[in-house]
């Protein structure tokens, strides 16, 4: 595989965009497009939005906060983060993040090697036109995402069940 030589330039209204769970992914860069060696995502993470815990075996995840305030979970630490601050996160680190705010944040989520945005295409909400309020996910979603991870080398930690 080659990267393209053409090199890229998306605009920021362009990208390939996705609703997973109540959060926006917009893709700036696939895998297709950097002969498999990273991808890039734009997202929007809704107030009270984000990912449960998880860990990938397959892809390092970077994070650059571009606005808001989101909360990290790295292993057993948890951070707060505002803009401009970046983390890493190595494949197998267990990690979530949460916006714990009423406005939403954004941030860039940069997965090396490529491979997660198919993750994402498969199990995501594709947005053909006009950008509005996600749907709702519901228990189909849910169990969509649960039993599709494992393909993608994505572990999913449930929550511990109430007491």
């Amino acid at each position: 595989m080659t990267i393209n030589q053409n090199g890229l330039f998306v605009q920021s209204d362009q990208g390939r965009s996705y609703y997973f769970g109540q959060d926006l992914y917009t893709f700036k860069a696939i895998g297709e497009e950097t002969g498999e060696a990273y991808a890039l995502c734009e997202v929007i993470v809704a107030p009270q939005g984000g990912t449960p815990p998880h860990r990938h075996s397959r892809e390092n995840e970077s994070f650059y906060v571009q606005d808001g305030e989101i909360e990290f979970q790295l292993d057993d630490r948890t951070l707060v983060a505002t803009a401009g601050t970046f983390l890493h996160s190595p494949k197998g680190q267990l990690h979530q993040f949460t916006n714990t705010t009423s406005v939403p944040a954004k941030m860039l989520v940069w997965v090396t090697p490529a491979g997660f945005e198919k993750f994402i295409v498969e199990v995501g909400k594709a947005v053909n036109s006009q950008i509005t309020a996600a749907p709702p996910l519901n228990a189909k979603d849910l169990d969509k995402i649960l039993t599709t991870a494992p393909k993608y080398g994505i572990e999913i930690i449930p929550p511990p069940p109430k007491q």
